[in-house]
């Protein structure tokens, strides 16, 4: 029997990648537009491409929404090790052992962290979560970095002073271009945990069986 192709065999991270890449240039374009018919409005230059792909406000909007999907994801990862809910494709079974709570053991294909023990293993075995975290803080700062100059941008347009880092901080804007993200991940997994209860998606693994009862956990 032949091997699968690589597109077989990663085609799902490289579909997904691909759909990032044309919404992410979708944005930049729109965003590069938006932003100029607002510079040239008040009087200001247009940017040119280049100096738009640096700038506040496009860094903003990407790293405002990466932030919220990161967070989301680390904290769900962390949640349903522990947390149930019943009759959820989401969540682990609400009585028994699951292969993923069994100890590491070393065999010759695991992982070079699980054959070293220790420290390593201690750290692999959260990686997921760690990562997650990582890739937040720095979404979250880069975040707080482009909100900020865009917002020095527009102080200079109105002929006011630019604010510092601290005083930015607990500006009301930069909270709201996080929460308003925050939650709407929270609802988006919620929903998904609530509806795959009672609703089937045929095919796919974040479904139950079709002709699985809703109280029924996978």
């Amino acid at each position: 029997m032949s091997r699968p192709s690589f597109f077989y065999r990663n085609s799902l991270s490289i579909v997904l990648i691909t759909l990032m890449i044309v919404f992410l240039t979708g944005q930049f374009f729109t965003g590069w537009k938006t932003e100029n018919k607002e510079l040239i409005e008040n009087g200001q230059a247009a940017l040119k491409i280049s100096e738009y792909i640096h700038s506040g406000h496009f860094i903003q909007a990407t790293f405002e929404n990466w932030e919220s999907e990161f967070l989301q994801m680390m904290i769900y990862v962390v949640l349903t090790i522990s947390l149930r809910q019943k009759g959820s494709s989401e969540s682990k079974s609400m009585t028994e052992k699951e292969e993923v709570d069994r100890d590491p053991a070393v065999h010759p294909k695991a992982p070079w962290p699980v054959k070293k023990g220790g420290i390593w293993l201690k750290l692999y075995q959260h990686s997921l979560s760690l990562a997650f975290a990582v890739l937040f803080l720095v979404s979250f700062t880069l975040h707080f970095y482009g909100s900020l100059t865009d917002f020095n941008d527009e102080q200079m347009m109105k002929n006011k002073p630019p604010v510092t880092a601290l005083q930015y901080i607990s500006e009301s804007r930069f909270w709201f271009e996080s929460f308003q993200n925050w939650q709407s991940e929270f609802l988006a997994v919620a929903s998904l945990v609530l509806l795959s209860i009672w609703l089937r998606e045929k095919g796919s693994p974040e479904s139950k069986p079709v002709d699985m009862p809703h109280d029924e956990t996978p």
